[in-house]
């Protein structure tokens, strides 16, 4: 669910925001400051070309926000991100790396002139011929593997496994196409050892199709920092650049990152409406903002107390949403002040991701204002570059 920002002065930080405006609805508190800098470490320390999976904000602000700090490519999954993208920059790369579709969005894929196409099945790979896929475009066949590290694993619906990708990639160099590989290691992944343990894979596999990659596209699953701190970004990308050695010709690398490029520019203010000994009734919930919390986990959450009272020692809380339904409730139970009380706000960081886009209106809610902030912390020292 897109929406504009309301209509008020930018403020400092989200307390600053919060105390000056109030009201009922959640906010959503955007930081282009926050979302320039998380760019810029990606295209300092990564070492190939960085592409942003669209799917993960597709707020046309964002989209452009990216476009004037030099992103030139997009992963794009269905014709109507291929559409937001082109609305605001008719040069852009597209990869349309979603690798099922129908004729008609190929058609779609066609028409807006994607670079680069995904496969994980031959049926896919014929679809694709069958519908006009011009011979010298990117093919990249999706590998999946069995490896652990991230808060989800993404093989359980895509990805092709060693030996099927080895015969994808060597049916697409036989028909003219230009052949990658690309692969997803999971959402949230700490473990650097996961996009090597891919790449070697990949390097294997392409030695017995005997082809040479034209690229090799490490996908997405960067961790953004939903605990409150700066992702250990580096050491994944040091680990990436080492894992090209397992290539006897090295090829030219690409990332898709979503999360971790959007998700730590935003935080999510949402209101108690109400307290019951140690549970919690929120202005919001699972089918609002917060609806990624039963798969990946509630984020960090600090209390912004409507009055300013100092905050007193923390305790475990239920957090329920606002509608009638008892499934709405955030999993386990999180440690707020043990003073927290109706009208205060609770302030989600790393919100930035799967929340525009994703948000219901269950029950009639789900609606949120927006606003920016100059920056996301109190405490000027802190950086989530």
């Amino acid at each position: 669910m897109l929406q504009a920002p309301i209509d008020c002065a930018r403020a400092e930080t989200p307390e600053d925001w919060l105390t000056r405006h109030g009201g009922e609805a959640p906010v959503l508190l955007y930081c282009p400051a926050a979302l320039m800098a998380r760019h810029d470490r990606f295209r300092r320390g990564f070492p190939g070309a960085v592409t942003y999976a669209v799917k993960a904000n597709p707020d046309p602000a964002v989209i452009a926000a990216l476009v004037q700090g030099g992103m030139t490519a997009f992963d794009v999954a269905s014709p109507a991100e291929m559409a937001l993208v082109r609305a605001i920059s008719a040069e852009a790369v597209l990869h349309y790396h979603n690798p099922v579709r129908s004729r008609g969005e190929i058609a779609a894929g066609i028409a807006a002139g994607v670079a680069s196409w995904s496969v994980d099945d031959a049926g896919e790979l014929d679809k694709l011929v069958a519908c006009g896929v011009a011979p010298g475009t990117e093919i990249a066949v999706r590998l999946k593997l069995p490896v652990a590290g991230a808060a989800y694993d993404f093989g359980a619906k895509f990805g092709a496994d060693p030996a099927l990708a080895q015969q994808l990639l060597t049916r697409a160099a036989k028909a003219g196409f230009k052949v990658s590989m690309t692969f997803h290691v999971g959402t949230q992944c700490t473990d650097p050892g996961a996009w090597v343990a891919y790449m070697q894979a990949c390097a294997r596999v392409a030695r017995a199709a005997g082809v040479r990659l034209a690229r090799l596209n490490v996908g997405g699953g960067f961790p953004s920092g939903r605990d409150g701190g700066a992702p250990a970004l580096e050491p994944i990308f040091a680990a990436i650049a080492a894992g090209r050695d397992a290539f006897d010709t090295p090829s030219e690398l690409a990332c898709e990152p979503g999360r971790a490029l959007v998700a730590d520019a935003m935080a999510y203010a949402v209101r108690v409406k109400a307290r019951r000994g140690a549970a919690l009734y929120l202005g919001d919930g699972i089918y609002g903002g917060l609806s990624e919390c039963p798969s990946i986990g509630v984020p960090r959450v600090d209390l912004v107390a409507d009055d300013r009272r100092a905050a007193a020692a923390p305790r475990a809380f239920a957090l329920w949403g606002p509608t009638c339904d008892s499934l709405d409730r955030l999993p386990g139970e999180t440690a707020l002040p043990g003073n927290v009380a109706e009208g205060d706000w609770l302030l989600f960081r790393s919100a930035g991701a799967y929340l525009v886009g994703v948000t219901t209106c269950f029950n009639g809610y789900g609606t949120y204002d927006r606003a920016e902030v100059e920056r996301l912390w109190t405490d000027p020292s802190r950086s989530l570059g």
